[in-house]
This record gives C-alpha cells, structure tokens and sequence, in this order.
C-alpha cells in the first residue's frame, strides 16, 4: 500500500539521501542522472504511486481558470455551462481552485479582442474558451501558448489552435444525425426548411457551419431530391421582425411541413407557430433551453438535440484541475453523446448526469 511507503524506505533501497527523493518526487532540479534512474528503479519495483490530491494539497496555492464564454440572455444554453463551471469549482474548493466569468459579445469582434487582452494581462493558470471565429481565436490561442497557459474550447472545436482539451459534439456527425432522424419525419416530403440566424448572411461559429456540412451531406447522400429552403433570420433583428420575416416565408411556400434548426432558437419558429395556432409544421431543433422546452411541451416542437452544456462546464473545469494541480495527462478530444427529446421523455431529461 502507498501509505506504508516512505521516502525514507525509497531512499534506502535507491541508496540515496531522503533529500534526493523528495526532490525528485517533486520535480525539483538538482538531481544528477544517475541518481534519478537509481529513485525511478526504486519506485518502479516498490510499485510506487504517489497520492496527488495530497502533493498537491501540500503545495498550498491557490488557482484561477478564466471562462470566457459569449454574452446571454438568463435561462439559455450559456448558463448551463455557467452552472456546471460553478458546480466543479465548489468540489475543488480545498485545491483553492477560482473560476472567473469574462463574457465577449458574438457580434463584436472588438469585444472579444478586449476580453482576451484582459484575460492575458491577469495571468490565470489556465483557461476555457468558447471560441468565436478561428481567424479572432488563433492570435488569442498563440498568446496563451506563449505564455505557457493552457486552455480549454467549448462548444466549438478548433484542433488547429491546439488546445489542450476539447469538450462539445462531433459536429458533422451531429448534423447527419439531425438530418436521419428529421428525414424520418420528412421522408415523403418536397422540400424541407433550414432556419439559420445569421449576421451579414453567415452563421457565427464554426460547429453550426460543420452540422450544416454533416446535415447537406445526408440529405444529398439519401434525399438529393428533396428541396432544402434556407430561412435566415438576422441576429440582429427583434421578436417583431422575426414574425414579419415569418410570415412572409410561409406565405412563400405555404407547402413547408418540416423545418430544422441547427442552432438553439428553435422556439423562435415554435413560438410563432403557437401564436398563429398553425399545428401542421413540426420542427426539430438543439439545446435544451427553457423556451425550447415550453415548445417541446406544447408540442410546437417535435425533437430537440442536446448536448449536455451543464457537463461541457463541469467537465472542462475538472479537466484543468486535473492537468495543472494535479499534473495528470488528459484526452484531448472529448465528444459529448448526442441525446434526442421529445415531449414524452423531457421529463426523464437531467443536465447533470454526472
């Protein structure tokens, strides 16, 4: 057992002093060659393992992770991960392990330059970054690799950055997915509805660019007849302007039954459909928001994908505990499971499964 293994035991079999044991167990300097090999021989036939959470108890430090995440609303998929980063930090609070919350406006580059510049300037021990696009993240990711800070995406993968770990869906995966099971719905219909919301006609991150590459490629792999109609709805833009946007739409093909969102605003559709008591078009949307829910319920939505953000926090924060207070080596890329709700199983549904 490790706990009847002293470093007075190790040194005397190593034939060493206490003092070289410690160091090297501790990864301090001044330890020659052959004097680590004899320790590493040792430790390696007395099968020794060191009691991390211990080592780094005794270190007696504290640490601080800065969560960068986009500006929300309250009751959105941002404030699951938020949930879930707050919930770790309170299972590691004897480690003296802080998060701190820095947001960034989607909309405005200059917004996220300013927080990173922030961020840099205040020197965390690591960080968990939703990243925007990758051409404003890599100058960002270069600047903490520099400094030697290692960090997190959330949300969005970017292995070109290189991060030191990754927590979301398999985004193309997730859109072929999404287009399986909306298709089994779908299958006997002309033309389908994709509603995506957009600034100056693009969608702003890269994983809902990846789940429309995933969602094309089913549709041309199995449906290359059907008709996929782009709905772009301004970020920008208001409730009323929505609707008014809509409208119009429907009045445009008043043949669409099925409409697919790849984002979390699936209830922007939902919602109006309830206000304008129209129950002939079903929709499949992502993210298990409190107004996707009410949509879900009413049945205004008919399937909704998560992908478990309050665990995407939680386990980004244990990540970095693991690899800088404990020095554990960790998987760089960890894909979320794709889960499938309906109104029959929403209330089976918990974030945490943890």
């Amino acid at each position: 057992m490790n706990e009847k293994i002293r470093i007075k035991d190790i040194a005397e079999r190593a034939g060493v002093s206490v003092g070289t044991v410690d160091r090297v167990l501790h990864n301090r300097s001044k330890v020659s060659k052959e004097a680590l090999a004899k320790v590493q021989k040792a430790l390696s036939e007395m099968n020794y393992q060191p009691n991390v959470y211990a080592s780094a108890l005794a270190y007696n430090r504290s640490y601080t992770f800065h969560c960068i995440i986009p500006k929300h609303s309250r009751e959105e998929y941002w404030e699951e991960i938020e949930l879930g980063i707050k919930k770790a930090t309170e299972q590691q609070r004897d480690f003296r392990v802080e998060a701190q919350l820095m947001y960034y406006n989607r909309l405005d580059p200059d917004s996220f330059v300013k927080i990173h510049k922030e961020c840099l300037q205040q020197k965390p021990d690591g960080v968990i970054l939703v990243p925007p696009t990758l051409e404003l993240t890599q100058p960002f990711a270069d600047e903490l690799h520099a400094a030697k800070i290692p960090f997190i995406l959330l949300d969005s993968n970017m292995p070109e950055v290189q991060p030191l770990s990754f927590y979301g869906l398999d985004s193309v995966q997730s859109g072929k997915f999404a287009a399986r099971m909306f298709m089994l719905l779908a299958h006997a219909e002309p033309a389908v509805m994709l509603m995506k919301q957009t600034i100056n006609g693009r969608v702003l991150n890269r994983q809902q660019e990846n789940r429309e590459v995933g969602f094309r490629a089913y549709m041309k792999e199995h449906f290359q007849n059907t008709e996929i109609i782009d709905l772009n709805l301004p970020l920008r833009l208001n409730q009323k302007h929505h609707e008014l946007i809509l409208e119009k739409t429907f009045n445009e093909h008043p043949e669409i039954r099925h409409i697919i969102t790849l984002n979390s605003k699936a209830s922007i559709v939902g919602n109006y459909l309830h206000k304008t008591s129209r129950n002939d078009v079903q929709i499949m949307g992502y993210d298990m928001t409190n107004r996707n829910a009410e949509c879900l319920r009413r049945g205004n939505i008919s399937f909704i994908i998560t992908q478990h953000a309050y665990q995407q926090g939680f386990l980004s924060i244990d990540t970095l505990f693991k690899a800088i207070v404990l020095k554990k080596k960790v998987r760089q890329a960890n894909y979320m499971p794709i889960d499938l709700i309906t109104k029959e199983n929403i209330d089976f549904y918990h974030r945490t499964l943890l």
